[in-house]
């Protein structure tokens, strides 16, 4: 009788135990799209992002035109950019466009664009060892330009308008120096034509940026070479005018 009466209390125990553990969180059918949302978001917010996109991939195939649908897809965008995923993020980023061509949000997914054309650019070891070549692909940072201007242009009120505008600069800067690299190398090889293309180049749509100055040596430099003597004397003023301490200057 003892022995069943303890066997009894073990098992009392035991079944106590099981009901207060709490039971892991899961996505049930009866879930609501707030309820499943929440979940969702609470992800994010912990940077788990690949895990986030399952779930709010849940979300949005359940509810594709719920009241949250339009927030399901701008966290898509931001989950999908932080998970480094960038094709994803530019395909979620261009059907964001066209299904909502008049989206008060479209300022946000414009600076999402350019951020993620930023970012597929970028490369570790060059730019952790400050390396630049000649031969790199910059047409991903050329879109991202494009992309704030697009957001400065259509809403410049928008709250991320003073950061596109210093993107912009950081971008002319970094295209110009790419441009002055080039030309550096076309001079090395001889290719004096070619390096004068790329400081006029620099001179034309980069011209507030301080590599203009460099640009403009190599015009002088490169026309001289190659007998342009009105060209060469063209550069020389406008280098003269607008940089007169330069050491270039006879």
């Amino acid at each position: 009788m003892k022995l069943k009466f303890i066997l009894i209390v073990l098992m009392s125990i035991a079944l106590t135990a099981c009901a207060g553990k709490p039971k892991p969180q899961q996505m049930t059918a009866t879930q609501t799209a707030q309820g499943m949302y929440q979940q969702a978001k609470e992800v994010l917010d912990a940077g788990l992002y690949n895990r986030a996109i399952e779930l709010l991939k849940g979300v949005e195939s359940r509810y594709p035109f719920g009241p949250l649908a339009k927030q399901v897809q701008l966290d898509l965008i931001y989950a999908h950019h932080q998970a480094g995923d960038i094709p994803q993020a530019l395909a979620s980023i261009d059907r964001f466009i066209r299904l909502n061509p008049n989206q008060p949000d479209l300022d946000y997914v414009y600076y999402m664009r350019g951020l993620t054309n930023l970012k597929a650019d970028e490369n570790a070891f060059q730019e952790f060892f400050d390396i630049e070549r000649a031969d790199r692909d910059l047409s991903s940072t050329r879109q991202a330009f494009d992309d704030f201007k697009i957001l400065l242009n259509s809403f410049p009120n928008s709250k991320y308008a003073d950061e596109a505008r210093n993107r912009m600069l950081v971008i002319k800067h970094k295209l110009a120096q790419h441009e002055l690299i080039v030309a550096d190398y076309y001079m090395r090889r001889g290719a004096y034509l070619a390096a004068a293309n790329r400081g006029k180049y620099v001179l034309e749509f980069y011209r507030d940026v301080p590599q203009v100055e460099q640009a403009l040596e190599i015009m002088v430099e490169s026309y001289g070479r190659l007998g342009l003597d009105k060209l060469k004397q063209d550069a020389e003023q406008v280098l003269r005018l607008n940089f007169p301490q330069n050491s270039s200057i006879k």
